[in-house]
């Protein structure tokens, strides 16, 4: 498996281990991780920090250019919020784990010209499967399904 991916996964596996949500995502820039992080709705009661947003927030600011070279892995098909970051900062390539528990923007994401590749990883599919049995509640919200 790539390294990359490997790397989403651990954040998706801590996220869970915390109590969280198990999405992870890392930003690439140049073969060097920039910006790692993990779904932390839940731990930092925030409304935002999906793992997509974490590992933007983690890689700090960077000229527009490094994201423009960069390539995000997340371990779930990106929502509609983070499919917006990363248009915003022009980020070309986003590789996926797994969208058959959630797909997200992806059709947005290929429409403005990003590289949307989808591994159907089964430890990705797996996480989520076993997450979404035992949290149901917490899935829905995350995903805004009214209770």
């Amino acid at each position: 498996m790539d390294a990359f991916m490997r790397a989403a996964i651990e954040e998706a596996r801590q996220g869970f281990a915390e109590g969280g949500i198990p999405i992870g995502s890392v930003i690439v820039h140049q073969g060097r991780i920039i910006g790692r992080g993990h779904n932390r709705r839940v731990q930092k009661g925030s409304a935002i920090l999906h793992g997509e947003m974490d590992a933007f927030e983690n890689a700090g600011r960077q000229p527009a250019q490094v994201y423009r070279e960069a390539v995000l892995y997340t371990t779930l098909s990106p929502c509609p919020m983070c499919s917006g970051a990363i248009l915003l900062y022009g980020i070309p390539r986003v590789v996926v784990g797994e969208n058959q528990t959630f797909l997200g923007e992806e059709a947005l994401l290929r429409s403005r010209g990003v590289e949307v590749e989808v591994l159907q990883d089964p430890e990705c599919v797996a996480l989520m499967h076993r997450f979404i049995a035992e949290r149901p509640e917490l899935w829905n919200e995350d995903i805004g399904v009214p209770s």
